[in-house]
Formats: structure tokens, sequence, C-alpha cells
């Protein structure tokens, strides 16, 4: 099983951005263990940030075909997004959008999520493990 991991704009900078939402671990933390989970659970991960919308559209695009599934953490592009929904629609890659926090607690504008409509599950406010459950939930998914 192969899965692409996705962080959108600022993710990169966990730890520094708004630690009391976001928490003091940062991104190389993350990676590390999105990357022994997937190591103690024989799934092939592929991992990937991007503050640039066209560029994660070219990786969903990119993943047609050689890609199981797919998690996304869109990070604002949740909110403005409609490219990101139309690649992950037109891929059809099974695809679990993740949040640390939870967007439905947060500002008003946080609460709508493009993406959503084309992702077969949604994990909000579980911090960073709810990428490991994003990854748990398609493999489960993946092997019905």
């Amino acid at each position: 099983m192969k899965l692409l991991v996705m962080n959108g704009p600022n993710l990169n900078m966990l730890g520094i951005r708004e630690p009391s939402i976001y928490g003091k671990e940062d991104y190389n933390y993350l990676c590390e263990m999105i990357k022994n989970h997937c190591k103690e659970n024989d799934i092939e991960v592929e991992l990937y940030q991007s503050n640039h919308e066209g560029d994660l559209v070219d990786k969903i695009q990119a993943a047609y075909g050689n890609t199981d599934g797919i998690v996304i953490n869109p990070g604002a592009y949740t909110h403005t997004s409609v490219a990101l929904l139309d690649a992950v629609k037109t891929v059809a890659i099974p695809t679990v959008e993740v949040h640390i926090s939870d967007p439905d607690t947060r500002e008003e504008f946080r609460k709508t999520s493009y993406i959503r409509l084309g992702c077969v599950n949604t994990i909000k406010g579980h911090g960073l493990k709810g990428y490991v459950e994003a990854i748990d939930f398609l493999k489960e998914y993946l092997s019905k």
C-alpha cells in the first residue's frame, strides 16, 4: 500500500505558528511520526508540503495511477480551494482530510471545507495523532 501525506500552507511552520492551537512539535517531528507509523504498518509513504496551491494540485495529479490513498491537510486552502477539490475528484484516489485543530470551533470562515466534498473521511481536532488516525482509516478502508 502506498500513501501520499500532503500538507498545505504554513504547516512547515509547526512549532512556531500558534503553538497554543497547533502544538509545540515541529514539522520534522510530524514527518518522523508519520514515517515511523507507516514503517510499523508496512505502508509506503511519501510526504509533501507546499505553500502553493498549484504545487498541491500538481502533486495530487501526479499521484494518479501510483498511489492508493491520500491524507491531506490543506491548511488555509481548505476554505478557499475548489482547485484542490477538483483535483481530488479527478484522480478518484480515496482521500482523508485531516486538521490538527477543529476548524468548526474556530472562526466562522474556517467552518467551510471545499475539499471535504471529495474525501472519504475527515479527522479534525485530534492534534498530530489525527494523521495517524487518517492513515489507519485508509489502511482499513483500502483493505475492504
